[in-house]
């Protein structure tokens, strides 16, 4: 096996301190949107423990009035996407068409969807445990204009 050269020292030395400078500005400063230099804060916090505990679920309507969960399976967007991005759809609600056009495509035989609906059921937690009651809050609908 070779010895590293003085240079090759030096360059590997510099590389791993601007990715240590990095993660410590990304830790400071950032975001999780900086990941794997922001802090992730998802992981590192947690809700007070008689606080409720949100649950986010994308819903529709379809013409004939039934229920339709609009998780991944049904559209190919995971939830996580519209987790991240529930201010911009709540600033313009017809964003969401853009969830029925998936699930359109993904079932194309099924009856259209005139409502496409952001729900978050907030569980009631007492003492850190689940209370088995939850209410359900539309925090962003869309309703087709066909």
């Amino acid at each position: 096996m070779e010895t590293l050269t003085t240079r090759g020292r030096a360059t590997r030395l510099a590389a791993t301190a601007l990715g240590l400078a990095v993660l410590l500005a990304g830790t400071v400063w950032g975001t999780d949107d900086h990941f794997p230099f922001g802090p992730f804060r998802m992981y590192s916090t947690s809700n007070p423990p008689n606080s409720p505990a949100p649950d986010t679920r994308v819903e529709g309507v379809d013409s004939s009035g039934a229920v339709v969960d609009l998780g991944e399976s049904a559209t190919g967007i995971r939830r996580a996407e519209i987790e991240g991005q529930q201010s911009r759809y709540a600033a313009d609600p017809a964003r969401l068409a853009e969830v029925a056009d998936a699930y359109a495509e993904r079932h194309p035989d099924a009856a259209e969807l005139v409502e496409v609906r952001i729900v978050v059921r907030w569980h009631g937690i007492r003492d850190g445990r689940p209370t088995g009651r939850w209410t359900d809050e539309t925090v962003v609908a869309w309703r087709a204009d066909r």
